[in-house]
C-alpha cells in the first residue's frame, strides 16, 4: 500500500503603522488635507504590506527542494509542454474544462469528508447537491449545472486543510517530483485523502474508476496532463516574473494554503 501511494504522490502536479493619535488633542498640531491625504495613502500601503506579508517559511530542505524544483521546471519545459502544444491543438477549450469538472467531482468523497470532519455541516450538504446534480443533470460532471443553474459554488476540503483548522501548522517545504511546491502537513494528506480516492484501483466495497495499475496510471496521465492544459498560462506567467523560481513557488504556494485554510 505504501508503495502504492508513493507512486501516486509521484504521479500526481499556485498572504500577502500608522501610530496611535495622541489622546491629548489639544496638543497636536492642526495638520493640511495635503497632509492628511498622505497619511491615509501610507496608512493602506502599510495595512496592504501587512496583509502581504510572507511568514517565514521552515525550509530545512532548501538544497532538495531548489533540485527538485528545477526537475520539475526541466520536465514542463521539455515533456508536457510539448505534450500539451499537442494536446490543446486537437481539442477545444470548452472540451478541457469539461474534462477538468469530471475529475473534480470524482473527488466529492475527499471534499465531503473534509467539509464534515471541520463541523462544515452546510458546506458538505450543498457539496452533496452539487454532486448529484452535477452526476446526473450534468453528465457524469462534465457540466456544471448545480453553480451555473441553482447558484450551488463549490467548497473544495482536503485533509490538509483539516489538519490546519485544527490548528496543526504546515511544518518544512517539501517540493514533490511531478508534483510540485507542498510541506510535510499536506504531504502527509495525501494519504488519507487518496484512501477515499474513486479513481485508485486498489479492493474496495464500493466501485473505482481503475482496476489494474495500468488503468491507474492512464487515468492519472490524462487528469495531470488536462490540468497542465488549465494551468499552464498561469505557470508560464510565473516563470516569466519570478528573479527566483523557487522560492517564488514556495512562498505563492504557502500563502495559497494559509489563505485556503483561513477561510
Amino acid at each position: 500500500m505504501l508503495k502504492r501511494y508513493s507512486i501516486f504522490l509521484l504521479l500526481v502536479f499556485i498572504s500577502f503603522n500608522f501610530s496611535a493619535c495622541s489622546s491629548k488633542e489639544a496638543q497636536v498640531p492642526k495638520v493640511s488635507k495635503t497632509t492628511q491625504s498622505q497619511e491615509v495613502a501610507d496608512d493602506d500601503f502599510d495595512d496592504f504590506e501587512e496583509e502581504m506579508a510572507v511568514k517565514e517559511v521552515s525550509d530545512p530542505f532548501e538544497g532538495y527542494n531548489r533540485s527538485v524544483t528545477n526537475f520539475n521546471d526541466g520536465m514542463y519545459e521539455h515533456f508536457f509542454k510539448p505534450v500539451n502544444k499537442g494536446y490543446t491543438a486537437i481539442t477545444s477549450p470548452g472540451f478541457r474544462k469539461s474534462v477538468g469538472r469530471f475529475f473534480n467531482n470524482l473527488y466529492y468523497p475527499m471534499r465531503l469528508i473534509n467539509n464534515l470532519l471541520q463541523g462544515k455541516f452546510h458546506y458538505a450538504f450543498e457539496e452533496t447537491g452539487r454532486f448529484v446534480v452535477n452526476t446526473t443533470a450534468g453528465f457524469l460532471g462534465f457540466f456544471d449545472p448545480a453553480k451555473d443553474k441553482m447558484g450551488l459554488e463549490p467548497h473544495n476540503e482536503d485533509f490538509g486543510q483539516t489538519l490546519g483548522f485544527y490548528g496543526v501548522g504546515p511544518g518544512p517545504h517539501i517540493v514533490i517530483p511531478l508534483f510540485g511546491p507542498s510541506n510535510l502537513r499536506d504531504a502527509i494528506s495525501f494519504f488519507p485523502d487518496a484512501a477515499v480516492s474513486p479513481i485508485d484501483y486498489k479492493d474496495r466495497d464500493w466501485p473505482t474508476l481503475t482496476r489494474t495499475w495500468a488503468e491507474l496510471m492512464a487515468v492519472k496521465s490524462v487528469e495531470k496532463f488536462n490540468n497542465v492544459s488549465l494551468y499552464s498560462n498561469q505557470y508560464e506567467e510565473i516563470r516569466k516574473d519570478a528573479v527566483d523560481l523557487y522560492p517564488y513557488l514556495r512562498d505563492l504556494y504557502e500563502q495559497k494554503r494559509a489563505k485556503e485554510i483561513e477561510e
